[in-house]
């Protein structure tokens, strides 16, 4: 029986760059980066507060699991923005959209009322886009 889900994957251009923007835009922490055989880098980061779900910045390259076709196909769905990050949440949107924007990060809706609580949507900086939800009590 499946107990819980300990990875999901973001695909990125550059994980040199999205572990900059994760850890240092977004305050996320390094789980693990590591180069496993045939060159794969394995690269995860996690919210502080958090660990048990990893995110896996993934880089589409020609090796095992793509083909060079796929692995560009890929990598021109990100630049598009044609995936999400998923879905981050916070204490306080407004506060944390703010502290983002002065880091630099992009936003491409600022804080707004939903039925579920207060959303604001990003941008990482590969082109994944991700909300940043503060839910309802």
């Amino acid at each position: 029986m499946i107990t819980s889900i300990a990875h999901a994957t973001i695909y990125v251009l550059n994980q040199d760059e999205a572990l900059d923007f994760y850890k240092n835009k977004l305050g996320f922490e390094v789980g693990d980066d590591m180069k496993v055989e045939g060159g794969f880098r394995w690269l995860t980061v996690y919210p502080k507060s958090k660990s048990q779900l990893q995110l896996v910045l993934a880089e589409p390259k020609e090796g095992p699991m793509f083909t060079k076709d796929s692995a560009e196909k890929i990598r021109r769905l990100i630049k598009e923005g044609a995936f999400g990050a998923g879905v981050f949440e916070t204490e306080n949107c407004q506060k944390t959209y703010e502290e983002l924007v002065a880091k630099g990060v992009e936003f491409i809706q600022p804080p707004t009322e939903q039925l579920y609580g207060v959303e604001a949507m990003g941008i990482d900086n590969s082109g994944n886009w991700f909300s940043l939800v503060q839910r309802k009590k």
